[in-house]
């Protein structure tokens, strides 16, 4: 049996600890300032649950909405807290231990659904129990979690990771994918190549962590625009941005439907010239959407290019109105386009209208 290697790859490590900067930096300075607040503001000798607390509720996770931020800390400030309190009922020992978890995970498990709270209170209540109690109280373990918790909260707002920023990357990856699978699919057209069309299916199959993603990301800058100063400049492009994933994220799922008809359709051995042109209005346009990321003004262009084909989408006017295979990949363009308007800008509703009757 062959043992798995191990893949390196220098670029991709190198890319990761670029985007990593601003949260090293970000997480960095929650552990100085939490270390700073308990250790010199109220003389904690050694407060190494506000520098855990304050970096593992950042942490270098995609998700860094404050909700999330707030449950990881407040699942750590419970645990801190509950195994303090019954350290000091039960006192240490093994069957000690054991009762502090048991109790920890079932009351996790009853006020949170999430298994990584549960995780995260038992981990907590473990620091507390196993560690030399530090000198001068008895809950001064769980105010360092509480300075922790909430120094993580005020940077999440005050000194966010421009998530802003992060959304339009992961839109650009996906809108890429999008377009090379356009590309793929148009060069199987012309060349009659049922292996390029194969590759596009794989390639569409592999969509989804594209997606979600961007919807995470999305979902990130939003929740942090909410309460950071700096980005609520950026709601209403963010929410713009909202209505282009959507979009986006339905004609990829019709795309997926477009790549396999297409995959049956070329085992005949003809080419579909027709087509390839069609894909590639369409890339031209997707392309102009894919730069209104950054720039709005370019969806209204992308608008007007995803009017102009589907307005063409009419077996009759490419004469296979009585060829109901020829005529199938075409009509599963129809719904793609709709969710293409529908990113650019326009109401379903509008979009549909645009349909040409068949």
């Amino acid at each position: 049996m062959r043992k798995p290697k191990l893949k390196f790859n220098f670029r991709d490590s190198i890319q990761r600890v670029i985007e990593s900067i601003a949260p090293i930096l970000q997480i960095t300075f929650a552990a100085v300032i939490a270390y700073s607040i308990s250790h010199y503001g109220l003389s904690h000798v050694t407060p190494l649950l506000a520098v855990t607390v304050s970096i593992t509720s950042l942490g270098f996770t995609r998700d860094a909405r404050p909700r999330r931020v707030l449950e990881t800390a407040a699942g750590m400030i419970f645990g801190i807290a509950l195994s303090e309190t019954l350290l000091n009922f039960f006192g240490q020992g093994l069957w000690q231990m054991a009762a502090v978890l048991i109790i920890c995970f079932t009351l996790a498990r009853f006020v949170n659904p999430s298994a990584a709270f549960a995780i995260t209170v038992g981990i907590q209540s473990m620091l507390v129990f196993l560690l030399p109690a530090p000198d001068g109280g008895v809950y001064m373990r769980s105010v360092d979690g509480i300075i922790g918790g909430l120094v993580a909260l005020a940077v999440t707002a005050l000194i966010p990771r421009n998530p802003r920023a992060m959304a339009i990357k992961d839109g650009d990856r996906l809108f890429d994918m999008f377009l090379g699978s356009l590309s793929s699919l148009r060069t199987a057209l012309l060349t009659v190549d049922v292996k390029v069309a194969d590759e596009a299916l794989s390639r569409v199959r592999r969509s989804q962590p594209l997606i979600d993603n961007w919807r995470m990301s999305l979902d990130t800058a939003i929740s942090i625009s909410r309460v950071s100063p700096f980005l609520r400049k950026h709601r209403e492009d963010l929410s713009e941005q909202v209505r282009v994933f959507r979009g986006m994220d339905l004609a990829m799922r019709n795309l997926r439907v477009v790549v396999r008809r297409v995959d049956f359709l070329l085992r005949d051995g003809k080419s579909r010239p027709y087509l390839a042109d069609l894909l590639e209005q369409i890339a031209a346009s997707v392309s102009l959407l894919a730069e209104g990321l950054e720039q709005p003004e370019k969806r209204q262009l992308a608008q007007e290019g995803f009017t102009d084909i589907i307005r063409q989408l009419d077996p009759k006017k490419f004469g296979i109105a009585d060829q109901l295979s020829e005529a199938s990949a075409l009509l599963l363009l129809r719904p793609m386009l709709v969710d293409l308007l529908c990113a650019s800008g326009m109401s379903e509703e509008d979009a549909r209208a645009e349909l040409p009757k068949v």
